[in-house]
């Protein structure tokens, strides 16, 4: 096997331009939005937090896995090629997975950053210090690639495929799994002990943990404005969490011979992370974390001015 051909979306000719451009839109959007906060993060030093820190990571890791999931349904709509080699298919598989699993492991960290911040506010700079932060984002980005390394080596080994066409838009683990024509059973277990177990149940107990504790924490408080304003600091990362693991259990956490290439094709590209985040969690995470938080609009309306004022300043002196 030397390459395989990527069906794509739709096989419909009529259908392939408004295609290509709500694809190109939905890129535009997740590029704008989410470069948009790791930019103003990394600019405003009123947002050199922890909690900030963690979600300039998370946008980072948004653009990542969308360009490297969206880029091929682009470039096949400009040149008409839908091949793609053996190697750039288990790279691409090998990437989105990487950067998914990430992303599960920073959604951890900033779970716990949540707890520091509520449980330990007194000690929460000394406890949450830079260092630290450092450590934690290093931690998930590293284990993130390793965990899926040798996931890609068993699915490089497959010598015997049923067909060279992949029924998806993009060469995902399932897809090359229910094409492949040899005996699969041993990497359907690795997925379920390394995917389901390790890079999943693992990272979803600690940050349920993180909100036992969180919740504990807020019953305590007496008024009920002071428990809705701690609710509400955390309510963000927590619309995140359901929504990324609600859709990662659709679609991996089910018995491969039960899942049929067609609603998984539906689902990954309006998924939450994609496996299921190549389009739902990329565009939900700018909104959620910009439209509910003061921080970041504040942040935004004073560096708009800032740029005004410049261009405004600009057009005098000429």
């Amino acid at each position: 096997m030397t390459y395989f051909i990527i069906k794509g979306i739709s096989d419909v000719p009529q259908l392939q331009l408004p295609i290509f451009l709500l694809v190109l839109l939905i890129y535009l959007v997740i590029l704008g939005g989410n470069m948009t906060i790791f930019l103003l993060i990394s600019m405003d030093r009123h947002l050199h937090t922890p909690m900030y820190f963690f979600l300039a990571n998370l946008s980072l890791l948004d653009v990542c896995c969308s360009t490297i999931t969206l880029h091929k349904p682009l470039i096949t709509f400009i040149t008409g090629d839908k091949s793609v080699s053996f190697a750039g298919c288990i790279m691409q598989m090998f990437f989105f997975l990487s950067f998914t699993c990430n992303e599960l492991l920073i959604l951890t960290a900033m779970g716990y950053d949540r707890y520091v911040a509520v449980c330990h506010p007194l000690h929460y700079h000394v406890i949450m210090n830079h260092k630290v932060c450092c450590s934690l984002a290093s931690v998930c980005w590293v284990l993130g690639f390793l965990d899926i390394i040798p996931c890609a080596l068993k699915v490089s080994s497959i010598t015997c495929y049923m067909s060279l066409e992949v029924n998806h838009f993009f060469c995902d683990l399932i897809p090359l799994m229910k094409l492949s024509c040899s005996d699969t059973s041993a990497l359907q277990l690795y997925v379920i002990i390394e995917g389901v177990i390790l890079a999943s149940f693992v990272p979803l107990s600690l940050t349920f943990i993180s909100y036992v504790f969180i919740i504990r924490s807020i019953l305590r408080i007496r008024s009920s404005n002071g428990r809705w304003k701690v609710f509400y600091t955390c309510s963000s990362h927590l619309t995140i969490i359901i929504l990324l693991y609600g859709t990662l259990s659709y679609q991996y956490f089910r018995p491969v011979e039960y899942i049929t290439l067609g609603s998984n094709k539906i689902s990954s590209l309006f998924n939450t992370t994609a496996l299921f985040n190549t389009t739902g969690v990329p565009i939900l995470n700018p909104l959620i974390y910009s439209l509910k938080n003061k921080d970041v609009k504040s942040a935004f309306k004073r560096k708009f001015r800032k740029i005004s004022c410049k261009m405004s300043n600009s057009a005098v002196s000429f």
